[in-house]
């Protein structure tokens, strides 16, 4: 719910920033709101910080605001956990692991060295414990499904891209109902994990790569798609995206980001491109 005052209060910012406002919409009586202006959306941003440590705001430009694509992160954006830390547990490693996974995220490490190393660090790991993982520790987010299913019944393509492994992505979009996904291979023989990768490692770039891609060959506007992320290997295609979104974030994301989702789940995303919870498929 939106405390008393906030609607007031983002108001007078606005005023306050020489920013013509026009009409007031609820997307959502007494949740979400949609204030008008003319003026600068960057002036306006500025105008709103003191009020996000209170609330989640976007600021955009009106027009395709219904996107035609959502391209996601699966890693603590679409689910609530880190998959290799996870599968390091059952290894006995998780907290070596996880330092690395941290430092990676934070953009402290080169993505793929990072990944590499700590792949190396699962060798002799059964393949039985993703099975276990799969059942015992990934978790979706909050609002995950109902944003993916409500987008995909609108007609957008929804893809899920990730730097962790197909081994978990595929199971994980089925779930939600991705369209597609891309992901890395943890390479194993004889139902061992071996502690390499195969083939081509899916990094910052190639998720960028993808959602350029996906723009090109629907012929669509950069403006139709939105992507969302967590972490500094996500920056390039939250930074290409029409609207690029940074959920629960560390703060390289949250900088490159147009929105930033603290306060709510996943389908703030829906909010954000007014579309509200009478419509929203659960």
């Amino acid at each position: 719910m939106l405390a008393s005052g906030h609607l007031s209060a983002a108001q007078d910012l606005l005023k306050k920033s020489e920013l013509s406002l026009g009409k007031i919409d609820w997307i959502d009586e007494g949740q979400v709101v949609d204030i008008y202006f003319d003026g600068e959306i960057d002036t306006a941003k500025t105008a709103l910080i003191p009020l996000m440590d209170a609330m989640d705001i976007a600021v955009q430009d009106e027009s395709n605001r219904q996107k035609k694509l959502l391209i996601s992160d699966m890693d603590s954006t679409m689910i609530t956990v880190e998959c290799i830390d996870e599968l390091a547990d059952y290894a006995g490693i998780k907290d070596e692991i996880a330092a690395v996974t941290e430092r990676a995220m934070q953009g402290e490490m080169d993505f793929e060295e990072a990944l590499r190393a700590r792949v190396a660090l699962l060798k002799g790991l059964n393949q039985e414990a993703i099975e276990t993982c799969l059942k015992e520790r990934v978790v979706m987010s909050k609002g995950a499904e109902t944003l993916v299913k409500t987008m995909a019944s609108r007609g957008a393509q929804c893809v899920l891209v990730s730097g962790g492994f197909n081994q978990f992505a595929r199971s994980v979009a089925q779930t939600l109902g991705f369209h597609h996904f891309h992901a890395n291979e943890l390479k194993i023989d004889n139902g061992i994990l071996s502690g390499e990768i195969d083939g081509e490692i899916v990094d910052a770039q190639t998720k960028q790569n993808i959602l350029n891609a996906i723009i090109a060959r629907n012929d669509w506007q950069k403006s139709q798609t939105l992507a969302v992320g967590d972490g500094a290997n996500d920056i390039p295609m939250i930074e290409a995206a029409g609207l690029g979104v940074a959920y629960k974030a560390k703060p390289a994301a949250q900088k490159a980001a147009d929105m930033h989702i603290v306060h709510g789940d996943l389908t703030a995303l829906l909010s954000a491109q007014g579309i509200s919870r009478k419509s929203w498929v659960n």
